[in-house]
């Protein structure tokens, strides 16, 4: 069976996500004393906290990576997913999880850069009243030339007819009330800075020299990249990382390098379920669900082994 893995981005993180994993997992623990508390759960019910950038990048990707490491361990479909496993991609921060499946990262050197990743982001937010929105509804072309106009940018292609704008909140204020005038459907997120725009340039130039710095490797996994970075070395994973930071990320292109290669399911690893949503609206003919979706490990089981022919 070939599956192909999406890692979520921030905004669906809570605190009885992915219920099934092992507390005393070894990443946890990690994330845990990065972050300087002793029960990342009973943290996360603080809304506050959890919504912290700081927070949220480090909770989200050590969290990915002890579910995916769980789920090899313990749902039999998955224990030869190295050589199944058909492609990895992730959204925004999900994708510093992707990179560490497809081989290019450590897992504990993951959860230390998505540190240091966040804490970038903030600095160069800081003093920026900023904001993201999600617009749907009307052609990505259209949404790109209201932001154009209205002083936004085009944060994330989702598809043809979704996406996500950042920017100053005014601004995106005024192209919300513009968009619904003209009939889109908004929704405001709840994140504090300009993703995935020129107003983090200063971050992705700083997590580029991070990277660098690094010990990367050559993935040993198709990984469609936010940026469009085709990865052949180390110096071009660092680029596809740090570059997603500050450009338009390309969500609906990675979706479709995934489709290519004609996976039997598609499974999301994180919390919520609204990449495998997406996915399902494009490509109804290829499953997917999120692992936050089951319970425990054995209805995920259940599941796999229906599509496993």
């Amino acid at each position: 069976m070939k599956i192909a893995l999406l890692f979520s981005g921030q905004g669906m993180q809570y605190a009885d996500m992915l219920p099934w994993m092992n507390p005393a997992h070894p990443l946890l623990l990690q994330m845990q004393e990065q972050l300087h508390v002793p029960d990342w759960r009973a943290a996360m019910r603080d809304s506050s906290w959890a919504s912290t950038n700081a927070h949220a990048q480090v909770v989200l990707t050590a969290c990915a990576l002890a579910a995916w490491q769980q789920l090899q361990e313990q749902v039999p479909a998955l224990q030869s997913s190295s050589q199944s496993l058909a492609a990895v991609a992730g959204y925004s921060i999900g994708e510093l999880a992707a990179a560490c499946v497809a081989g290019v990262l450590s897992a504990s050197d993951t959860v230390k850069l998505a540190g240091q990743r966040a804490a970038l982001m903030d600095q160069a937010g800081a003093g920026q009243d900023s904001s993201m929105l999600a617009v749907s509804g009307v052609s990505i072309r259209t949404i790109e030339q209201w932001c154009q106009v209205q002083g936004a940018a085009l944060a994330i292609r989702n598809g043809p007819d979704s996406a996500v704008c950042a920017g100053p909140r005014d601004k995106l204020a005024a192209l919300e009330k513009f968009a619904q005038e003209q009939g889109a459907r908004c929704t405001p997120l709840a994140v504090n800075i300009a993703s995935h725009t020129h107003w983090m340039s200063s971050a992705a130039q700083a997590f580029q020299e991070q990277l660098n710095q690094s010990e990367l490797a050559v993935p040993n996994v198709p990984w469609p990249t936010n940026a469009g970075v085709w990865v052949h070395n180390a110096a071009t994973a660092a680029q596809a990382l740090s570059a997603q930071i500050m450009q338009t990320m390309q969500w609906d292109s990675c979706m479709e390098q995934i489709e290519e290669r004609q996976p039997n399911v598609v499974l999301e690893i994180g919390p919520g379920r609204s990449l495998a949503t997406m996915w399902n609206q494009r490509y109804s003919e290829i499953p997917a669900r999120s692992v936050d979706e089951f319970q425990t490990l054995d209805g995920l089981q259940r599941w796999l082994s229906r599509w496993a022919g």
